[in-house]
């Protein structure tokens, strides 16, 4: 990044400085090893102790802050640390961004192809027919690209892309290598012998703008109609996305997930790392998913918190595991009171 003050940071950022306005940070760095010449910032509290041992001499920090002792570093004060830094690296990302332009050779782009001005296309890239390159998209090295497939502008897909045919990518969607879509849904019928007969996979998969999809995540085509990633979804890498799902705007979902066939997704849901759902359920919009969950039932209740497996509602599963960790002491108390009761008839016996 290019220098820059913490006064400039300041009014960037519409903080408020403690410590030199002149101070300078030509990098950013975490905080527990910035050096002089970083800057960074402190925003979950378990990271606190470094304010008081770092090198950095910027930091961005919450407002809400209290201090145990003096720090080193100069402070900038905003409402929320994460959200202001994550501002500052879109910013140096956008001006490091240096968007291609043309096409390297070699190549192949279908004669019936259609690539828009500003557009490039990577060396060793495939390009089938009928299929539509949007303004500004910058597909790079090793791509393929089916026909009649769509990449709206500006949109980028990194090295090794797969793009089956007849599937729609929207504007502004970054999908990163290795991921594949519009591969055949799993889709096979079991036979009488034994076997099984595949279904032919007739759909398409539908991004629409501003997705982000992790590396080597896997988005299966429709049966028939379209498996759909609405507006704003972030995916992470390894992720497996089967054939008719339909994602809700702007759900977020982590690594090692798993979401099967006909299954619809609200909008605004978190789906934890690893957690795995069960085919033809709906999930209410704002649903939070723990990581590892089970969901085999649909859930109906928007904003609704669910973990275990199979998963329930979160603050029962709480409970749960909190008696399921009492119950030696539970079962010790239930042996007590037998010996006790034991006793006691024996003494009645002796006594009569």
């Amino acid at each position: 990044m290019t220098s820059i003050t913490a006064h400039q940071l300041a009014q960037l950022l519409n903080g408020r400085i403690e410590g030199n306005p002149d101070a300078i940070a030509y990098r950013v760095a975490k905080i527990e090893e910035a050096t002089e010449g970083c800057l960074s910032f402190v925003a979950n509290p378990k990271y606190e102790d470094y304010l008081y041992t770092t090198q950095a001499s910027i930091l961005i920090v919450n407002e809400s802050l209290e201090l145990e002792r003096p720090v080193q570093s100069t402070l900038i004060r905003v409402k929320d640390a994460y959200s202001a830094f994550a501002y500052l690296l879109e910013l140096y990302a956008a001006q490091a961004d240096q968007r291609r332009q043309g096409i390297e050779q070699p190549c192949f782009i279908h004669p019936d192809a259609v690539v828009e001005e500003g557009a490039y296309i990577g060396a060793f890239s495939y390009i089938g027919a009928h299929a539509f390159i949007g303004r500004g998209a910058q597909i790079y090295p090793l791509c393929y690209i089916g026909d009649h497939a769509r990449i709206g502008a500006s949109s980028v897909l990194y090295a090794g892309v797969v793009v089956y045919h007849d599937c729609e990518i929207g504007e502004r969607v970054i999908i990163h290598s290795g991921t594949v879509i519009g591969s055949d849904g799993f889709g096979f019928a079991p036979q009488a012998d034994g076997q099984y007969k595949k279904i032919p996979q007739m759909g398409k998969v539908i991004i629409e703008d501003e997705v982000e999809i992790g590396a080597n995540t896997t988005i299966d085509r429709a049966t028939i109609g379209a498996t759909i990633v609405h507006r704003g979804v972030k995916l992470d890498n390894l992720i497996q996305i089967a054939h008719n799902v339909e994602i809700g705007a702007h759900t977020a979902i982590a690594a090692q997930a798993g979401i099967s066939g006909s299954t619809k997704i609200g909008k605004n849901c978190v789906i934890g790392g690893q957690a795995g759902l069960v085919g033809h359920i709906h999930i209410a919009d704002q649903t939070r998913i723990n990581a590892q969950s089970g969901v085999t039932k649909s859930i109906h209740t928007p904003g609704a918190a669910i973990t275990g497996t199979p998963a329930f509602d979160y603050k029962s599963a709480l409970k749960s595991q909190a008696i399921f960790r009492n119950l030696p002491n539970l079962e010790k108390r239930v042996r007590e009171l037998e010996e006790m009761v034991r006793q006691l008839l024996s003494e009645k016996e002796r006594v009569s």
